[in-house]
């Protein structure tokens, strides 16, 4: 099913589309229960990732039959996502040269109403620690308003934080809450924290990103490789290898993630089924706002 194995994807480290298959393959089994019947976005290298790659959505036109995917409306007409429901169709993928997957925060049929919140802790240096203890106060904002949250590696510089959710909720509520958690996060720690999209803005600061919540956004998939030097993989941690300082941004890689999940299994198989309400949160969310500065009381989640 794989054509070319022996293409080098990876020029620095040597490897192949043939080790890119045979690591999907293998982490198929924890990593498909996390992809399956989220519209993707692929990621393509065809000349590997010291080439110029692209970014694909639509899958209309010149593929399987077979391959499940959904129509999703856009402005001016429709997209075809196609869907990861198992390992045929994750090879199939791999096959296009697509390195990594990146996946909506909601599941077919109730796009509408995402089953995670995710956000995206982005450094503007290299600084490990400063994002290490971003992650664990972004976390502990999270338990305050009643939601504990998942942690994963970002495969590059940063940490992603999800909080899954029952799937009740509509988007456009979820995208006004992330924001609203963003403003007051960063409302706690302005010197160390921001919300500016512009990187010519943003300093040194840490980039809190809520955006990926917004409808049609995506986010790296669990254990996806990264198209980055040593093959990272984005993949879920503990909050304890968080606190001890273990686990860093690409501490994980095509390489060493086998040894991995056999010592300790998939970390995340717990998640789909934890979705919490944000009803209470929302509330919670609300009482804590009352007591931050006016920037991050100004804008109500609900």
């Amino acid at each position: 099913m794989i054509t070319h194995p022996d293409k080098v994807l990876f020029p620095a480290d040597g490897v192949t589309k043939g080790d890119l298959a045979a690591y999907y393959e293998a982490i198929a089994p924890v990593m498909v229960p996390h992809l399956r019947n989220r519209p993707i976005t692929m990621e393509r290298y065809p000349a590997g990732i010291g080439a110029t790659g692209f970014w694909q959505k639509d899958v209309s036109k010149g593929f399987p039959a077979w391959l499940k995917r959904v129509r999703v409306r856009k402005k001016d007409g429709w997209l075809h996502y196609p869907l990861i429901t198992d390992l045929r169709s994750l090879l199939w993928m791999t096959n296009q040269n697509t390195i990594t997957q990146h996946v909506w925060i909601s599941r077919v049929p109730r796009l509408s109403y995402p089953d995670v919140c995710v956000f995206d802790l982005d450094p503007s240096v290299d600084d490990v620690r400063a994002v290490r203890r971003a992650a664990l106060d972004l976390r502990d904002l999270l338990e305050e308003i009643g939601l504990p949250s998942w942690v994963k590696t970002s495969g590059s510089r940063g940490f992603h934080l999800v909080v899954p959710i029952d799937g009740k909720t509509p988007s456009g509520v979820v995208v006004r809450f992330a924001g609203a958690v963003g403003r007051l996060f960063v409302s706690r720690a302005p010197d160390r924290l921001t919300q500016e999209f512009s990187k010519a803005e943003r300093g040194s600061r840490i980039y809190v990103d809520t955006g990926r919540n917004t409808p049609g956004a995506t986010f790296a998939a669990a254990y996806t490789v990264r198209a980055r030097p040593g093959a990272p993989v984005s993949a879920p941690c503990t909050w304890t290898e968080i606190e001890n300082g273990k686990v860093q941004p690409q501490s994980f890689t095509i390489r060493n993630m086998a040894e991995r999940i056999n010592e300790v299994g998939d970390v995340w198989a717990d998640l789909p089924r934890r979705g919490r309400s944000l009803t209470r949160a929302i509330a919670k969310l609300s009482q804590a706002q009352k007591a931050a500065p006016r920037s991050a009381a100004d804008h109500n989640p609900s």
